[in-house]
């Protein structure tokens, strides 16, 4: 009998390009059919078939407070009643730029846009038209969005710029961007040595989470904020995945690095589609209508995305938010660990504030290269076998995990339950 989900997934592919929006969620990395959801409460969600799941996605990290939390959906009720959108100022934009720039001393102003994307590409173009200067520093396996100068991949030397890691976009432009080893200062330096004075940016994820979790070195960050002060160019901390995910100061407030730009996004919407990037007064004020730089969006700082974003990040100062998220998403990683351990099986975790990696692999990795060497047919496998007891996890092997405020003590056995259950058969 054919299910729901199968049903609705064969629809979906005659009208929607692989029959998804997104192209992880159509399981091409792991195999198989992705899961159609129609409903989220807390640490769950349930499919259209009815199967409930613990969810270590929380729709790719903005749902730090687990599904439908009641004052999120509340602000969003409220503001929805009022209007869906204006195309004009309102006084909640003010209250939530207010309080980023209240949070992060990096920020002095703010600007509000509507996807991590929108952000990233309007953050390369303000760092270009600020310093003058075209060519811009990433780091391999770091994602910024879909923006033609951030869809490059490293070339085939230590220092070439990078070459299109998608079809349609120019050769010309992928030429402007250098694609560098994360965690390799070294490379940095010798970037800067041969092009310091055209390069305009260097952007980087404070910590890499598109790649599968991977920390920085001890004083990597630190020696990025160096270099770019020192060759008069931007560093920007692309913090869409860690933004008020690994602590209240996000990831710049935990390693304490100060970026002259930062890109938000995710949690700051609550859900909803909501992003931002601001940094140093004298470089935001680049932007039109001050200054020369054109960027600008019929939807930014919609309302009722403001809303849900607002209403979350006044729920995420609450007295030891982070100390119990941080507690709760390592003792699940521990733990997972710990089970595989049980059954001598090649397997690593690890985690930052409400974010984790999971590696099948004989060492933590540190790198893009290093986290191709993963046994990505053993996380394939581990990856159906919880999804079949309940647990889902992102649905590829390069992808970082997140845990919610609302997962607990009941969730976390039955993802160990599970986790003993999948280990235990492994090499039968």
């Amino acid at each position: 009998m054919t299910s729901k989900n199968q049903q609705l997934f064969e629809l979906s592919q005659r009208y929607i390009p692989g029959g998804v929006n997104s192209p992880v969620r159509a399981f091409k990395s792991v195999g198989g059919e992705p899961v159609f959801f129609q409903r989220g409460e807390g640490a769950y969600f349930w499919d259209v078939d009815e199967k409930s799941y613990v969810d270590y996605v929380g729709s790719w990290g903005p749902l730090i407070l687990g599904h439908a939390h009641p004052e999120v959906v509340k602000a969003v009720q409220a503001a929805a009643q009022n209007g869906l959108t204006f195309g004009a100022p309102t006084e909640a934009e003010l209250e939530i730029a207010q309080l980023i720039c209240k949070l992060l001393p990096s920020i002095e102003q703010v600007r509000l846009v509507s996807s991590g994307t929108e952000a990233g590409m309007s953050v390369i173009r303000l760092a270009r038209g600020f310093t003058g200067r075209s060519k811009i520093i990433k780091f391999e396996g770091c994602y910024h969005g879909h923006d033609d100068s951030l869809l490059v991949k490293a070339g085939s030397g230590a220092l070439t710029f990078g070459n299109p890691s998608s079809a349609g976009v120019p050769a010309e432009t992928a030429g402007h961007t250098i694609v560098l080893d994360f965690n390799n200062i070294a490379s940095v330096e010798q970037a800067f040595d041969q092009w310091g004075k055209e390069i305009a940016a260097v952007i980087v994820e404070p910590v890499a989470g598109n790649m599968n979790l991977i920390a920085p070195k001890a004083d990597f960050l630190q020696k990025l904020r160096t270099l770019c002060t020192q060759n008069e160019s931007v560093l920007i901390f692309d913090e869409v995945m860690t933004g008020f995910r690994v602590g209240l100061a996000c990831a710049q407030g935990l390693y304490k690095v100060k970026p002259d730009l930062t890109i938000l996004g995710k949690v700051i919407g609550g859900g909803m589609p909501l992003a931002a990037f601001g940094g140093r007064r004298e470089i935001m004020q680049c932007l039109a209508p001050l200054g020369p730089v054109y960027q600008a969006g019929t939807l930014s700082g919609n309302p009722v995305a403001v809303a849900a974003g607002l209403a979350t990040l006044k729920l995420i100062q609450a007295p030891n938010f982070y100390e119990k998220l941080t507690e709760v998403t390592k003792r699940m990683t521990e733990g997972l660990a710990t089970a595989a351990q049980r059954y001598d099986i090649d397997f690593f975790a690890q985690s930052i504030g409400g974010m984790f990696g999971i590696y099948f692999s004989e060492i933590v990795p540190t790198s893009f290269a290093e986290i191709m060497q993963c046994d990505k047919a053993a996380f394939n496998r581990f990856f159906h076998a919880m999804l079949q007891e309940g647990i889902y996890f992102a649905p590829s092997a390069f992808e970082a995990g997140f845990v919610s405020s609302v997962h607990g003590d009941t969730e976390l056995n039955k993802t160990f339950a599970a986790a003993d259950k999948v280990f235990s058969d492994w090499n039968q």
